[in-house]
């Protein structure tokens, strides 16, 4: 489905992109100190590196991995309106950051992929919860497009936090089950009539 407004949407996204670029390049400058700040599992004295691990990549082809599926599926995900949009990615990277907290294997986890997985999941599942046709069309389209990803949230290469991308997916599916929820609650709210 196409955003309500896809010019305010499609500079929201752009915009976390460009963001992610400009905090790579400091990165870059700074010698990749700041890969060191991603979420370290079980360390209460860093468990604040949740706020901030998916804007840290390991290297340009890291970034450039995440982004391009960002831009698509991030632009899809805005299809509820911003508020709704900022709700969702705030579901995902919690769950996401949390999951590899508690969960994920020792040193520092990075990047946006576990946001990739939540918004995947998030396009594929929603259509379901709101038993609405137009958005499964969608989420057939997305599953074309990015279906064979859906493998990552196994454990399998080395260095890669299929953590994040397992509880990112996570995220995407508690975040459509919101979106369904609220949405029949406001449907049924409109419907009632109030006495005098």
């Amino acid at each position: 489905m196409i955003p309500p407004n896809p010019v305010v949407s499609a500079v929201v996204v752009l915009g976390f992109v460009a963001l992610l670029y400009a905090v790579e390049a400091l990165d870059v400058v700074a010698g990749g100190a700041l890969d060191a700040n991603g979420v370290l599992p079980r360390n209460f004295a860093q468990w604040d590196n949740i706020i901030w691990y998916p804007y840290l990549h390991a290297d340009w082809a890291h970034l450039t991995n995440n982004a391009v599926p960002l831009l698509v599926l991030g632009f899809l995900a805005t299809s509820g309106g911003i508020a709704q949009f900022l709700q969702v990615t705030a579901v995902i990277w919690l769950t996401s950051g949390l999951g590899i907290w508690v969960f994920g294997q020792p040193g520092p986890h990075i990047g946006a992929s576990g946001l990739v997985f939540g918004f995947l999941t998030f396009l594929l599942v929603r259509g379901l919860f709101a038993r609405s046709p137009r958005q499964v069309v969608v989420a057939a389209a997305v599953f074309a497009a990015y279906g064979a990803v859906l493998w990552g949230v196994l454990p399998g290469r080395p260095g890669i936090s299929w953590e994040a991308h397992l509880f990112g997916a996570l995220g995407g599916v508690l975040a459509a089950w919101g979106v369904a929820r609220d949405a029949r609650a406001a449907r049924k709210g409109a419907g009632t009539s109030l006495g005098a």
